[in-house]
């Protein structure tokens, strides 16, 4: 009986010890070639455990001691490697090498890479099959994000969460991109600067971003083009209906050299809209991008980008129809005259960066924007306005519109900027200094005559409806400062993983006197209960820093608007407040991601604004407040395998107080649905089809040239879907032949494939006693567009 006490009472004592043991796991994870993986996840499910490597792929964690320990090693784009310690104790390390997963570097799915922060990686390979009407493919693939939404097909342009495009902030390479000021419709849109053949990484924001970006209230989107390996030579051409392009990368040891010259034309798009007449217009622009690395510590990189865009258009006539079914209107339009616009641009940058130490990068970067715009029309229109079942005449009149508007702005900056990074830390600060310049001669008038009266009357004098002249200098400068850190660590145990960002941002501009301070947080954690599982959350302040065009202030004398320039104009403020939740799972072996997000934003100073088109008219001062609150839900994954798709849902409510009263802005989208799928046809991966599909709310709308608060109407609601499909003609792989072609693929695309009339504005009509009449101005209708690509 003793022997069975004493024998019992020390087992339970090596049990007890046993369970108390800990042992120190470290070690180092590598790639094929022996080169560093940073911030790989090590973690070790059973115990709870997780981790991430430095940047110089180190790792530890202290564990318990049990008969076997099963540790994962995985990252983004390589296999996942499990290994399992016997009966560890003390000190244990393990070298670890983690392989390139060639299945995943074929099928990329976007929004798999583990992400703890705002911005998130899109995937580039899928911006050469997007169906598109205005060819701009990176924008396209924005247009389909969470939270994003664009009302016009023929415009790069999207509003995010309940902002209008100016309060997008665009980079390429570090510099914040600028677009033409004088563009008022989508017709008039050129060629995006976002070269979709040079780009490599895109980032993606629609709401509480980092500190390093500038001062927009809205969304960030980072562009980082391709620096090509040692050696490399390839090129695209490729062709369409809508237009074509060339592409020519190559590379030596040291040098790496990106050409691209594009051109386009949306004539025979444009031949859908309801305006009958001759369109001519062509849009062309050569972009160059030159790598050179003198040695292993200093690289230099030059960018440049010349662009003419031109819009001739000589209108003819016009019948619209529009109404419900059993209140059908009639609008009816023969045209003289004509609109010539042009649009020049250039811009340039170069940067000189230098590492300093093995963990501190410092960048010097210099860049110019120059731009020189012209718009001139002179357009008369005669119309009548009938209701069909009864064919009573409304309104019947002239009305004559007249521009002569010119505008040259430069825009100069140089940023310094380090970046130092230790094993839980990623510091970055930037000093950055601008300089403006923008000169604006603009006349524009407006006559509405309805059965012989000019309108408005007042039985005297002869006025035009709308009238406004400008003659403007701006000459300012910018300091902007920023400072942020990214502090990644595990909770006590290393059972969850955090990753902390903290940074503040510091602006003045002189014109204004003002002085802006943003600062901003975010926190990302996988928590210990699921590695597959990410909590976000992200606040700050958001200015949106006035530029040019919410600084112009029109006061009425004699009947005429004199824009000038405001010199009291503050910046327009927004606070965000966002919730997120990211949830990675796999069915049948495919990756899919689930997202979730939702955010509040508190808006104040704001300059009330009305979009027509894709102009926005800023009321010119500080006069309004308001908020928008939304959320979100997307799933991402590989729907058919081999392929990437995502479906995402929006809703959103997004007001001003104005005047006392409550009323939505005017890129208030109640809800929103955005679809992209791709598919193989069943037994061939040469055939690939694209499939594009929104569905969002109308915007509201407000009538011309009245006060903002009167808010009129809501437009109906945006449909449209875009497919194309691609056959893969020629494959080098696959023919096992040896050629200078990579592959050719033959598509074609049909445009608005369902022929839904969207409308994203309005022509007013007002009759003698001064009732208006809102007559839909209906985007493009269904095409069919061919496209042939070559790359080598």
């Amino acid at each position: 009986m003793i022997r069975k006490v004493i024998f019992l009472t020390i087992l339970i004592f090596h049990v007890i010890y046993g369970m108390g043991q800990s042992f120190i796991l470290k070690g180092k994870v590598t790639d094929g070639e022996m080169k560093a993986l940073p911030f790989a996840t090590v973690a070790v499910p059973k115990q709870g455990k997780i981790t991430m490597t430095s940047i110089n792929g180190e790792f530890q964690l202290t564990l318990m001691t049990e008969d076997s320990v099963v540790v994962k090693f995985s990252t983004v784009g390589y296999k996942t490697k499990t290994r399992v310690l016997r009966h560890p104790k003390g000190k244990q390390t393990l070298q670890v090498v983690l392989y390139s997963d060639n299945t995943l570097a074929e099928v990329q799915v976007q929004g798999q890479k583990i992400e703890t922060g705002q911005v998130r990686d899109l995937k580039a390979k899928d911006l050469k099959t997007i169906p598109s009407a205005s060819g701009n493919a990176v924008e396209n693939l924005i247009q389909t994000q969470a939270g994003v939404t664009s009302h016009d097909e023929l415009s790069s342009q999207y509003n995010v969460r309940g902002g209008n495009f100016n309060e997008n902030s665009v980079y390429i390479e570090g510099i914040e991109i600028f677009r033409p000021f004088l563009v008022r419709s989508g017709q008039q849109e050129g060629l995006s600067i976002i070269n979709p053949y040079m780009v490599d990484k895109i980032a993606f924001s629609a709401g509480g971003f980092t500190a390093k970006y500038g001062d927009k209230m809205s969304s960030v989107l980072d562009i980082n083009y391709k620096r090509l390996s040692p050696g490399a030579l390839e090129g695209t051409v490729s062709a369409s209906m809508l237009g074509g392009s060339a592409y020519l990368g190559m590379a030596t040891k040291k040098i790496s050299w990106l050409n691209s010259v594009r051109y386009k034309t949306s004539r025979y798009l444009l031949g859908t809209l309801e305006t009958n007449g001759e369109y001519r217009p062509s849009y062309l622009d050569y972009q160059t991008y030159l790598s050179y690395q003198p040695s292993k510590n200093w690289e230099i990189n030059i960018l440049g980008n010349i662009s003419d865009n031109h819009y001739n258009f000589e209108p003819e006539d016009r019948e619209t129809a529009f109404g419900t079914i059993d209140n059908v209107k009639k609008f009816k339009v023969y045209f003289d005259g004509h609109e010539k616009d042009r649009f020049t641009t250039y811009f340039g940058s170069i940067g000189i960066s230098g590492i300093l130490g093995s963990k501190t990068k410092v960048t010097l970067l210099g860049s110019a924007y120059y731009t020189h715009e012209q718009e001139k029309y002179d357009i008369q229109g005669q119309y009548w306005l009938n209701q069909t079942e009864t064919s009573e005449n409304l309104a019947v009149g002239t009305y004559f519109e007249h521009s002569r508007n010119y505008l040259k702005a430069n825009v100069r900056s140089l940023l310094l900027k380090m970046t130092h990074k230790t094993q839980k830390h990623a510091f970055e600060a930037g000093l950055q200094f601008k300089q403006e310049h923008i000169e604006e001669q603009s006349t524009e008038y407006e006559m509405r005559d309805s059965a012989g009266y000019s309108i408005p009357h007042i039985g005297k004098d002869l006025k035009m409806i709308y009238s406004m002249k400008a003659n403007n200098a701006l000459d300012a400068n910018r300091v902007e400062a920023y400072l942020q850190n990214t502090y990644r660590f595990t909770s006590a145990g290393g059972h969850s993983l955090f990753t902390l960002n903290y940074g503040v941002r510091i602006s003045h501009w002189n014109f204004n006197r003002e002085t802006i301070m943003s600062p901003r947080i975010s926190l990302g954690v996988i928590p210990a209960y699921s590695e597959n599982t990410t909590l976000r959350f992200a606040t700050g302040i958001y200015y949106q820093a006035p530029f040019y065009k919410e600084l112009r202030d029109t006061n009425t004398v004699d009947g005429t608007n004199y824009a000038t320039l405001n010199r009291n104009i503050k910046s327009q403020r927004s606070i965000h407040f966002i919730l997120g939740y990211d949830y990675r799972f796999h069915i049948k072996s495919r990756r899919y991601k689930l997202t979730a997000e939702a955010y509040y934003k508190a808006l104040s100073n704001l300059i009330p604004y009305s979009v027509n088109n894709m102009k926005v008219i800023y009321y010119g001062d500080n006069v309004s407040s308001g908020h928008t609150a939304g959320v979100e839900v997307g799933v991402y994954g590989e729907f058919v395998p081999g392929t990437d798709s995502w479906l995402n849902v929006s809703l959103m409510n997004t007001s001003m107080k104005l005047n006392g009263k409550s009323i939505p802005l005017p890129s208030d989208c109640r809800y929103a649905l955005n679809l992209y799928f791709t598919d193989y046809f069943p037994g061939s991966d040469r055939w690939k089809m694209s499939l594009r599909l929104a569905f969002s709310d109308g915007l509201p709308f407000f009538a011309p040239h009245q006060e903002l608060d009167r808010y009129a109407f809501r437009a109906s609601a945006y449909r449209r879907a875009d497919i194309g499909l691609n056959y893969c003609l020629w494959d080098r792989v696959k023919a096992e032949r040896s050629s200078f072609l990579k592959d050719v693929w033959l598509g074609m695309e049909c445009l608005n494939v369902l022929g839904i009339n969207n409308v994203n504005s309005y022509y007013w009509i007002t009759d003698v006693t001064q009732q208006q009449y809102a007559v839909p101005n209906y985007l493009t209708g269904r095409q069919i567009n061919v496209t042939a690509r070559f790359d080598f």
